[in-house]
């Protein structure tokens, strides 16, 4: 079998707060360039398994691997290279500069990691052209690119997070509930925007979310707790 792009096997993961296991998973694959949606109940460990994807949370037993790397056995002064290399990250409350302009923001993945700089480089001729041509398919007007991020409404905020993941072509891009704040119509737009974009990209994408309705719109859909072994031991427990 070849290497997924993210491997999960044998992972067990708990917050030192609690006794009882948050996450124990028997096996995850994520292949190069497929869009899955992840869903489960509020409480159920999703955000927490994104970071452990992402290798913002280690596991304390198992291999959660990116691109056949274990993020365990990556030293912690590479590991934020390896991540700002590999994945964009979309957070659920976007995490921008308010006070940065909107193409600075877009840029802030460039400034940390060479590969995604040269990477929107060889596409666009520059990152900053890369950022630009991002902002645009996302739907943003030119006279927004230099406002402070702060200045923009939830909906813009969005789809200048989604650039940011997006520039200089990442493996895979994280998304984290990021619709929570959309009414129906919103969302559906700026899922399309970013199913499109992530095709466009060769982007592997997983999406977040408690509202399983966008699900059927995805290469695959997994329910957190039918894999999540502890939350089977919690139910019957």
């Amino acid at each position: 079998m070849s290497a997924a792009l993210v491997e999960v096997r044998d992972l067990r993961f708990r917050w030192q707060q609690t006794a009882a296991e948050c996450l124990d998973i028997a096996e995850l694959r994520i292949e190069r360039g497929e869009a899955v949606f992840l869903y489960g109940p509020s409480g159920c460990g999703k955000s927490t398994l994104l970071s452990l994807l992402a290798g913002v949370l280690l596991a304390q037993a198992g291999r959660v691997a990116l691109l056949g790397q274990d993020w365990r056995a990556i030293p912690p002064s590479r590991r934020d290279r390896h991540r700002a290399d590999h994945v964009g990250y979309i957070f659920q409350q976007f995490n921008l500069l308010p006070y940065l302009g909107v193409r600075d923001n877009v840029l802030a993945p460039c400034r940390f990691s060479a590969r995604r700089a040269l990477a929107a480089a060889q596409r666009d001729g520059s990152a900053e052209a890369g950022a630009e041509r991002w902002l645009a398919a996302m739907g943003l007007a030119p006279e927004l690119w230099r406002r402070p991020a702060g200045d923009l409404s939830v909906g813009q905020q969005q789809r200048v997070a989604a650039a940011r993941a997006l520039i200089g072509h990442p493996e895979v891009v994280i998304a984290d509930e990021p619709t929570s704040a959309l009414d129906e119509e919103r969302r559906d737009s700026f899922v399309t925007l970013l199913l499109e974009a992530c095709r466009a990209s060769g982007s592997a994408l997983v999406f977040v979310s408690h509202d399983h309705r966008p699900a059927t719109r995805f290469d695959r859909r997994i329910a957190l707790p039918a894999i999540n072994r502890a939350a089977d031991a919690a139910a019957t427990a």
